[in-house]
């Protein structure tokens, strides 16, 4: 399984930034994706997930009304779109996603695989 993510960088606060992950090497039709953030000296913290049929979210108290994800059902593609961003959402972003038992499930049935994080840095 291989993960690759794309999109961070630097923005102001307010400003906007889209991430892309995309995912290969799933056997399963079944496949939840997502994202988590971690900041030095903290633990990862789960962001936000999608099922596999696109149709159930998850968001962090912190980021709801503000990121939006999405996802490319067939290609295993997930998107964050991140709006009104805040210095607090400053972190290393990981995709990550796992192989479900069916498609509305956001619980991976073995864990989780990992992509290389990308940094999101909000700053003026």
């Amino acid at each position: 399984v291989q993960l690759q993510a794309s999109g961070g960088g630097l923005v102001q606060p307010g400003g906007s930034l889209r991430l892309s992950c995309a995912a290969a090497g799933f056997s399963s039709d079944f496949v939840v994706m997502g994202w988590f953030r971690q900041v030095p000296g903290k633990e990862r913290e789960g962001v936000s997930l999608i099922s596999a049929s696109g149709l159930i979210r998850f968001y962090e108290d912190s980021v709801q009304g503000r990121f939006t994800i999405s996802r490319e059902v067939a290609k295993n593609i997930v998107y964050l779109q991140m709006d009104s961003l805040k210095p607090e959402d400053t972190a290393l972003y990981y995709c990550a996603a796992g192989e479900t038992d069916d498609a509305s499930s956001l619980t991976p049935r073995t864990g989780l695989s990992w992509g290389r994080g990308t940094q999101v840095t909000v700053s003026s």
